[in-house]
């Protein structure tokens, strides 16, 4: 069951851009949370410090890309991540095809969005506050770049994994996951719906 009927794959379009404008709520629990705006505060300063430190290293581009995998690894949530970009195919991929894409895309944003903490050279991301929204936590930074005004980089933070990681993130009001979601659509798409060949061609834009 590799091709999806071209009806879904115009649908898919459009509830990615429904799910999308309210930051995945669907996949975060409904309940009251238990992490605290404190805790969230501390692993997103934890994870601006890392990336700080990366960004002032003066290390070359490659060892900078598999800093930020690490730093990806360590405070995201991205098994969660990587379903939602996925979207509705999740549910036909099996599980070898779901741990698959998981390590592929995994790589995959670590390095586009290295690639834009790159830009961040000679700058740096400020943590400022956060405050619970619905079921998770907004914790808000400032980026300060040299020769640029400041902006906003926003993370979403929920323990939803059995620890708290960060599950969105907005750069410059950018939605990280609606972004995913539609790039990994056009993706799978352009493979007619089949997903081994779009993790493989995941793993060569990486």
């Amino acid at each position: 069951m590799q091709n999806r009927p071209r009806s879904n794959r115009s649908r898919r379009g459009f509830l990615g851009l429904i799910g999308g404008t309210i930051a995945a709520l669907p996949f975060l629990p409904t309940p009251a949370f238990a992490m605290t705006e404190a805790a969230a505060k501390s692993l997103v300063d934890k994870l601006v410090a890392e990336i700080n430190a990366v960004i002032s290293s003066g290390q070359s581009e490659a060892a900078m890309y598999r800093e930020f995998e690490g730093i990806f690894t360590r405070y995201a949530d991205v098994p969660t991540i990587a379903r939602y970009a996925l979207g509705a195919d999740a549910r036909r991929a099996n599980p070898a095809q779901m741990r698959a894409f998981t390590q592929a895309f995994q790589r995959f944003i670590s390095v586009k969005y290295g690639r834009r903490f790159r830009d961040f050279i000679g700058g740096r991301i400020e943590v400022n506050e956060a405050r619970a929204v619905k079921s998770f936590i907004e914790v808000r930074t400032t980026a300060i770049l040299r020769g640029k005004a400041p902006f906003n980089v926003t993370f979403l933070v929920s323990d939803r994994s059995g620890s708290d990681r960060f599950f969105n993130m907005f750069i410059e009001g950018v939605n990280m996951l609606l972004t995913e979601r539609t790039e990994i659509g056009a993706m799978l798409d352009r493979r007619g719906g089949n997903i081994d060949q779009m993790i493989a061609d995941l793993r060569a834009a990486a």
